[in-house]
């Protein structure tokens, strides 16, 4: 049973989710607003955080940034908004998942199933050590040659995925699926722009790359460079 806060301001929603996702084993605690649903969540520290982004006194950006300063707690925002772009930067900005409205109980259900997995695995792994690079899921810290590398939420997301596939050559799309979220395609410059940030962060340039190589036209791999 997973402990979920839903922050939601439409009654009708919140009270239909609430019997729904109860009924499936969750305990539901809700929130109508930003402030109630940032009080809860440092009070009752959740499993997990179900997020409306039209929210009556904070935009539920704002609020997934508060939150993102004060708990790593898993979030996955549901919400009418269906724009590509809104998606890519809710999730940039740390959301684990994204659903648009309507959607089925079920399907969110699934959703919360999903995430929680996905967390106790990164909980549960060793760090990843490749040369002078070692990332620590559990504590979603980076560090280069002992230096701690300060990298956004969805830039460690991605390090880490391509960690776990060390040498093999990852296609854009299954980025844009994996670490995004967005079962389809069309958004290429969004990792391109990611790996060029990390890029950065790890010292090197896509003309001078040490860990992360470009494959033109297939993708990208992380290799050691001493390998």
């Amino acid at each position: 049973m997973a402990q979920v806060l839903l922050v939601e301001d439409d009654l009708t929603i919140r009270t239909t989710l609430s019997r729904s996702l109860t009924e499936r084993g969750h305990a539901i605690t809700s929130a109508r607003s930003a402030m109630d649903g940032l009080r809860l969540a440092v009070e009752g520290q959740p499993d997990l955080v179900v997020l409306d982004l039209g929210l009556p006194d904070l935009d539920g950006r704002e609020m997934l940034r508060m939150l993102r300063a004060v708990t790593a707690v898993p979030v996955i925002v549901a919400t009418a908004r269906d724009h590509e772009a809104e998606i890519v930067a809710v999730l940039d900005a740390g959301a684990d998942d994204y659903l648009t409205k309507p959607f089925s109980a079920a399907q969110l259900d699934a959703r919360i199933r999903a995430v929680l997995r996905r967390v106790q695995t990164d909980r549960a792994a060793e760090p990843v050590v490749i040369g002078q690079l070692r990332i620590d899921a559990a504590a979603r810290e980076v560090t280069l040659a002992g230096e701690p590398v300060e990298l956004s939420p969805r830039e460690f997301d991605l390090l880490y995925y391509l960690a776990g596939r060390t040498g093999e050559v990852v296609t854009k799309r299954e980025l844009l699926t994996e670490v995004w979220r967005l079962p389809y395609g069309g958004a290429d410059k969004t990792v391109d722009v990611h790996l060029s940030w990390l890029r950065r962060k790890l010292g090197e340039t896509a003309q001078e790359p040490r860990y992360l190589h470009t494959v033109r036209g297939v993708g990208v791999k992380l290799v050691d460079p001493a390998g």
